[in-house]
Formats: structure tokens, C-alpha cells, sequence
């Protein structure tokens, strides 16, 4: 079986016209190729993505795969500055979608008919865990109860347990993955049939939760069929309500709307009119059940290249039969088993569109990017993309029956078309090794990421291979973030106290004008060289190491350098989609969130002058009480609005009580270096600002709070609450160990052995015999004389007290 890759044809630009020297790592040559679009000017870019099939919330492996293509199609738009039509479907009807629609239901209408989690909805839950452990889980033994569960599966299982491969010998794959979901899943609802069985009090909704996974499946396995799917309405509420929320993590995440959104149900007539050209051509047949299969032998023997992405797993039964959809497995009817379906027969309990041809039916799930995509760019397109694991059979599908469809047209080859010149593939993002994936439910969604307070570190980058989420990378990219907003800090600090340097040019001979130069051409290099965004990265880390280094030799170095550093700097991290919405073109430096509230500024910025004053000369013990008087009476920067009110209150309540500590007749240092605490901890902080104090004669450099400032002072505050606590006990316990020393010397030494233990005394009261008659022995009468006086002592001392 071949499994090397058909030929591709680079495809040659015209005379004249210019392009950048971009090359892309091409899935259909598993090279980098020089990048030539269509359009004969050069100009404009045609690039189809696959989107989501809506059925279940967006999780990282997605953010992973829409945000490395949001970067790839931002630097083609900003950078290389082509004209892009960015196409995105969604797949809003297929196999996973029609059975998480029914599942749904059928949950949702069997907790109406058992609104309490009574007997009778233990037998049948029962009997759905019963079902899913012989389902998927068929080592365990059947007799298993969910009393014994845990050691019987830990047994049957312990290879996988262990995080080993089924049979111990290598390593765990997605099978093993799959095994250690069922695991949890039938563990989960065989703790919460247990839980009923000993609690009747547990509430509903939590049992429910337990259970929820193994009555899913059971559920559609006896009903789906039973449903009247002719009223759509049950699969489009699904359908929609994932689209939303994905457009919402999208937007979370600064991904750029797509210029055009295709949805499968709105393209039904067109797929069933293009499946109607490949079976003219004869690439394509009916059979007797009423589905159309595309015929992958007369495809080839007529010379077309089919497994263009992935000839080595042409044949792969477990690929095939995934990509076919668990609606299909019962369907036998092909003539090849490597054939695969184009339309679909609407069994019972399925959506259905009319056909005059083959009557009630759906389209399979290939065929759907296929007509779009043709339908909206034509017969050829610069770009398509998506995840890795569609490489096959999925883009291989597409593009066999995209390629079927144009033969011979207008315009196209009458063998090999070309309808896609560009592939790109996104890899995945692994868990310890595991693909993210939803039918793995090993997955975290996009926005419990963001609640979780992930705070934009670029994590994920443009490059297409997979990536693994470890807490070195995490940590790299949050290092990364920190020392960028740093230099941004000071180079907004250096602008605002710069004079005008609008129409200043910095010397193209200084050291810092030629590192930018040599950044500016790595960039370009990287960028040309598919994308190679994380080389762009260390340029940029190189470039403030050099920038911050000058900046520590001479705070008064080249301000022009510094700034157009910043500049550029901004313009590349703002292509990248770091920047929020803000233009490739900003005049701004830095992004978004690293100043301080717009209406803040001018208040607050020259609030920080006032307080470096103050506190310059407060730490030298030289203070001026003319000067200060002065900046205590310099009126607002800014006229007093709803914003900005907050911050103007702020102002004057320091104005105000630098006025009073300058009229103190003592400790007006301490007083007035007490205030600049005050301002800085406690008032600006409270408004999510920060003055940074720098060693003389830099300025305290203006900042908003971030979540990791926030998170040290949190600490720090609770190892000292917890050092005050721990005093606090220290000094209880020594003053109860005092307390009962002065209860203790009230006692008179006569009387401090006057006990049952002993039944005679000499005159001082010292024990001569114990209670049974015998005499105290020598030594511990000696020990005994030794407490006396230490009591005749303390008893002495009490008494001189007293008096």
C-alpha cells in the first residue's frame, strides 16, 4: 500500500509582481513551500477553516487550534499586508451532535417521569450502569456489584491504573484514555447508587450529578430511535446554544470574527445538487438502502490521487469507521470498505431533508466543508486548515470529492485538480501526554480557564506542531509576559517624562538603533519561515534585555531608541492578537492593561510627581516647606467627572493632608513619609494602582495591578496575620503560665504539701511520712526541702507585693 505523497505543483507567480519571500509548512508536502497565492496580482488570499461541530463547550485543544490560526491569518493581514477572506464553517448537523440532541432529551424527560430519586429510579439507573460497565468496560467481571466495583475494575484495569498501555508493555495511548474516562464515569455513578442505598436523604440534583454519564447512552440505546426527529427544534437548541457559546470564547479569547460563517443546515440543497455531479461523473453511487457512498476505486483508476495528507493510514479501520459517525456503524452497503458516505439515509429518530432523488436524508459529514467551501471561494482556494486529527479521513475525504466535483469544469484540470494549494494543520494540546479532547472528557473549557484567572500569557503561539501544557511552559510564557509589560511600564514612564520627541529620530549609529534594526530583520526571517512565531518571541526578549540594560547603566540614555523599541515592539505583539482590539498601527505603546485607566492618567500621573517630591525630600531629612506648600496648592490636571472622580479625591485628600503635616511642630519626616505609604498602599492600591518606588533619581513608576501583585501582597499579608496570631497565642500562654505562678505563690510553704499523699510533717510542713505509714525516702526528702524554699520565696515576694 503507497504511503508516499502524490506530487504537488508549486505554483509559480507572475512577472512583475512582488511577494514576500514566505514560505508555509504545507500538509500536502509535509515541506515548507514558497507561499503564491492565487490572485494574480499577488494582493488578496482565499483560506477556508474548519470550525466547530457544536454539540459540547470549547475546551483548550480548541483554544490551541483558533488561536494559532488567528495568529497566522492576523500576520498575513498585517504584516504581509494581503487581503484575506477568512471563511469558517459550522457544523451544526452530524452523527455526535444527533445523539448529544437525543441524549439530552431523553435525560431531561426521564428526570420529569422521576421527579424523586425513588426505588424505582434506583433499578433503572441501576440498569444503566449495569449496561455501560458490559459495554465499556468488558474486563470486569459481570457479576460486579457497585459495592465491589472499585477493586474489581482496579484489578481487571491495573495496567492502565499504573498509566500503562492495556497489556503492560508500552505506553498508554487514546485507548487507554478512553478506558480510564469509562472508569471514571461508572466509579462516579456506582458511588452514587451506593450513596442512595445508605442515605435516602442525599439531595436529588447531587445523585443526579453521579449518575447523569451512564444514563446518557443507555437512554438513546432503548429510545433514540422512538424520537419524532422531524421537528428539528430538539437538535437546533443544541446546536445553537454551543454555536453562542463558542462565539463567546472566541471573543474571550481576541480571535477575529470570521468574514464569512457557513452552517451545514443552511447548505442542504447545494450538498445534495453537488453529490448529484459526482455520481454523473461516476465517482459516486447509490445503493438500495438510500445512501450515497463516494467510490474511491473509479476516483483513482480514472488517474486522480486519493490520501493526499495521509497515504499511511489509508485503510485504517478505527480512523474510518470514526469518521463514518456512531450513527453508522450498522450500515454495510458499500462496495469498498474504504468507501465513505457523501449523503446518509435518515434512520428513525434522526433529522431528515427532503431529496427527490433519495428521498429523507442527511448529509455525511465530509461532504459538508466540501460544497461549502466550493460554494463561497470556487474551485480552487490559497488556504485550508484545521486540527491535525482531521487530517484523515476527514481533509483527505474532502478533498477527493471537491476534486471529483471540479474535473473537467470551467477552468479546471481534467485529472488532479488542485482545489486546495495550501493545507495547514494545527497540532494538539496534550495532558500529560493525552490529546484534549470532549470525548475523552479530559478536557478544561475555554472560560473555566479564564475564571480560573489565567491572565493572557501568549501560552499558545502560531506553531502548527502539538504542544504539551506543562508547569515549565506555563511558567516560561508568564516570564515572557512579565519582562515585556515591565519594559513597557518604563518606556511609558520615559515618554511622560520626556520632553516632546514626536519629530525626534534616534542616531542609526547608537547601539540600541542598531539592535532594533537586527531585531526588525529577525522578525522578518522568522515570520518568512512559516510563521515562526516563538523565535519572533526570543527576538523581542532579546531586544528589552538589551533596551532594560541601558536603561540600568543610564537612566538618561537615548530616550528616542527606547521609545521607537516600545513603538515596534507594540506593533509586533498587536499583530500577534496581544493587544486586544487595538490597530497594528496604535501610536500607543504597550498593550492592553499595562497603563493604568484612561481617566486616571493625567490625575494620577501627576499625583505620583507631587508624592516623589514629598517623599524625596521627607527620606533626606531636608524638606522645604515653601516648596512643598506649593505642590500641595497646585491645582487639578483634570476637570472633575464621574470617571475620573475617584482619582481627583485621591489628589486632594493628599494635597490636603501634606498641608497639615507641614504645620507640625515636630516629626514631620515620619508624617509626611507616612502619607506616601498610605497613598501607595492603601488608597491607589484599593483603585488597582501601584506606585513602584525607584531608587533616586528615577521616579516611582505608575502601574495597574496585576493578579500576580495582588497574589504576593495576599501572601504576605497572611504570613503576617499568621506571625500575629502566633504571637498573640505566645503571649496568652505566658500570661496564663504567670497567672497561675502568682496563684501559686499565694500558698504559704507551711501548707503546700498538706496533701492526702502524706500523713506526717516537720514544723515547716515538709513530708516525714507517705499515707501508708512509711517514712519519705532521703532523697526525695531532699527534693521536697528544695521546693519548700523555692516556694518560701515566691510566697515571700507575693506578700512584699502586697503591701
Amino acid at each position: 500500500m503507497a504511503s508516499r505523497q502524490p506530487a504537488w505543483e508549486q505554483p509559480k507567480k507572475l512577472p512583475g509582481v512582488e511577494l514576500p519571500p514566505l514560505k508555509i509548512y504545507n500538509s500536502l508536502t509535509r515541506r515548507k513551500n514558497e507561499f503564491v497565492p492565487l490572485d494574480p496580482e499577488g494582493k488578496k488570499i482565499t483560506w477556508y477553516a474548519c470550525g466547530p461541530t457544536v454539540y459540547d463547550i470549547s475546551h483548550l485543544g480548541h483554544a490551541r487550534n483558533y488561536v494559532s490560526t488567528d495568529i497566522i491569518r492576523r500576520i498575513l493581514k498585517d504584516y504581509f499586508a494581503f487581503e484575506v477572506k477568512f471563511v469558517m464553517n459550522i457544523t451544526d448537523v452530524d452523527d455526535k451532535i444527533i445523539i448529544r440532541a437525543r441524549q439530552r432529551y431523553l435525560l431531561a424527560q426521564f428526570k420529569s417521569k422521576h421527579p424523586t430519586f425513588d426505588d424505582a429510579t434506583f433499578h433503572e439507573i441501576h440498569a444503566a450502569w449495569k449496561a455501560y460497565v458490559i459495554k465499556n468496560l468488558g474486563l470486569v467481571p459481570v457479576h460486579t456489584t457497585t459495592g465491589d466495583f472499585k477493586t474489581a475494575s482496579e484489578l481487571a484495569y491495573k495496567n492502565v491504573i499504573e498509566e500503562k498501555s492495556l497489556d503492560g508493555t508500552t505506553a498508554p495511548g487514546e485507548t487507554e484514555a478512553k478506558i480510564q474516562m469509562h472508569l471514571r464515569t461508572a466509579q462516579a455513578a456506582a458511588d452514587g447508587l451506593e450513596t442512595f442505598s445508605a442515605s435516602r436523604s442525599t439531595p436529588q440534583d447531587e445523585l443526579y450529578a453521579k449518575v447523569d454519564d451512564v444514563l446518557l447512552s443507555y437512554l438513546d440505546d432503548l429510545y433514540g430511535s422512538q424520537i419524532d426527529a422531524t421537528d428539528h427544534t430538539i437538535f437546533v437548541q443544541l446546536t445553537q446554544h454551543y454555536e453562542k457559546l463558542f462565539f463567546e470564547d472566541m471573543h474571550a479569547l481576541n480571535v477575529l470574527v470570521p468574514d464569512e460563517i457557513t452552517r451545514v443546515t443552511e447548505f442542504v440543497p447545494q450538498i445534495n445538487t453537488f453529490v448529484e455531479k459526482i455520481i454523473e461523473k461516476g465517482y459516486a453511487y447509490e445503493t438500495e438502502e438510500g445512501n450515497v457512498y463516494f467510490d474511491i476505486d473509479s476516483f483513482e483508476q480514472d488517474g486522480n490521487a486519493y490520501c493526499r495528507l495521509e497515504p499511511q493510514n489509508r485503510g485504517n479501520q478505527e480512523l474510518l469507521t470514526d469518521g463514518e459517525g456512531g450513527l453508522s456503524k450498522k450500515r454495510s452497503d458499500k462496495r469498498s470498505k474504504n468507501d465513505f458516505a457523501l449523503i446518509k439515509k435518515s434512520m428513525p429518530g434522526e433529522p431528515a431533508w427532503p431529496s427527490k432523488r433519495w428521498g429523507p436524508s442527511r448529509p455525511g459529514w465530509h461532504i459538508e466543508c466540501s460544497v461549502m467551501a466550493s460554494a463561497v471561494l470556487g474551485p480552487t482556494m490559497d488556504i485550508h486548515s484545521g486540527g491535525v486529527d482531521l487530517m484523515f479521513p476527514h481533509h483527505d475525504n474532502e478533498l477527493a470529492q471537491s476534486e471529483a466535483y471540479w474535473l473537467g469544469e470551467e477552468g479546471c484540470a481534467a485529472s488532479n485538480h488542485t482545489w486546495v494549494r495550501y493545507f495547514l494543520h494545527m497540532g494538539h494540546l496534550s495532558i500529560r501526554g493525552q490529546k484534549m479532547s470532549k470525548s475523552l472528557k479530559n478536557f478544561t473549557s475555554i472560560r473555566e480557564a479564564l475564571t480560573l484567572g489565567e491572565d493572557g500569557t501568549p501560552a499558545w503561539t502560531s506553531r502548527m506542531d502539538g504542544v504539551e501544557i506543562t508547569e515549565g511552559l506555563v511558567n516560561i510564557s508568564k516570564g515572557w509576559e512579565e519582562k515585556i509589560t515591565n519594559f513597557f511600564l518604563k518606556a511609558i514612564d520615559i515618554e511622560l517624562s520626556s520632553n516632546d520627541t514626536a519629530n525626534n529620530q534616534p542616531s542609526p549609529s547608537n547601539s540600541l538603533s542598531i539592535a532594533l534594526e537586527k531585531a526588525k530583520k529577525e522578525t522578518d526571517d522568522a515570520l518568512c519561515d512559516s510563521f515562526n512565531t516563538p523565535s519572533v518571541m526570543q527576538t523581542i526578549s532579546n531586544l528589552v534585555t538589551e533596551a532594560n540594560s541601558a536603561i540600568s547603566n543610564d537612566p538618561t540614555t537615548d530616550t528616542t531608541s527606547i521609545l521607537s523599541i516600545a513603538h515596534w515592539i507594540t506593533r509586533i505583539i498587536t499583530i500577534f492578537g496581544l493587544n486586544g482590539s487595538a490597530s497594528p498601527n496604535t501610536t500607543t505603546i504597550g498593550w492592553e492593561g499595562v497603563s493604568i485607566p484612561t481617566p486616571a492618567q493625567p490625575v494620577i500621573y501627576r499625583l505620583s510627581q507631587i508624592r516623589d517630591e514629598v517623599r524625596r525630600q521627607a527620606r533626606a531629612k531636608a524638606v522645604v516647606p515653601e516648596v512643598l506648600e506649593k505642590l500641595a496648592l497646585q491645582p487639578l490636571p483634570a476637570t472633575p467627572t464621574p470617571e475620573n472622580q475617584s482619582y481627583v479625591t485621591a489628589y486632594q485628600t493628599f494635597q490636603s493632608q501634606v498641608k497639615t503635616a507641614l504645620a507640625q511642630s515636630v516629626g514631620i519626616e515620619s508624617e509626611l513619609l507616612r502619607l506616601c505609604d498610605l497613598l501607595r498602599d492603601t488608597v491607589l492600591w484599593d483603585q488597582d494602582i501601584y506606585l513602584e518606588d525607584r531608587d533616586a533619581p528615577l521616579p516611582a513608576l505608575v502601574r495597574p495591578l496585576d493578579a500576580n501583585m495582588k497574589a504576593a501582597r495576599a501572601v504576605k499579608e497572611r504570613a503576617a496575620e499568621e506571625k500575629r496570631l502566633a504571637k498573640e497565642q505566645r503571649l496568652a500562654e505566658e500570661a496564663t503560665k504567670k497567672a497561675a505562678v502568682a496563684e501559686k505563690a499565694k500558698v504559704q510553704p507551711q501548707d503546700m504539701f498538706k496533701t492526702d499523699e502524706f500523713a506526717e510533717w516537720d514544723a515547716n510542713g515538709v513530708p516525714t511520712k507517705l499515707k501508708g505509714g512509711d517514712d519519705v525516702t532521703k532523697s526525695r526528702r531532699k527534693k521536697l526541702e528544695k521546693e519548700w524554699k523555692a516556694q518560701q520565696v515566691a510566697h515571700d515576694k507575693w506578700k512584699n507585693e502586697q503591701k
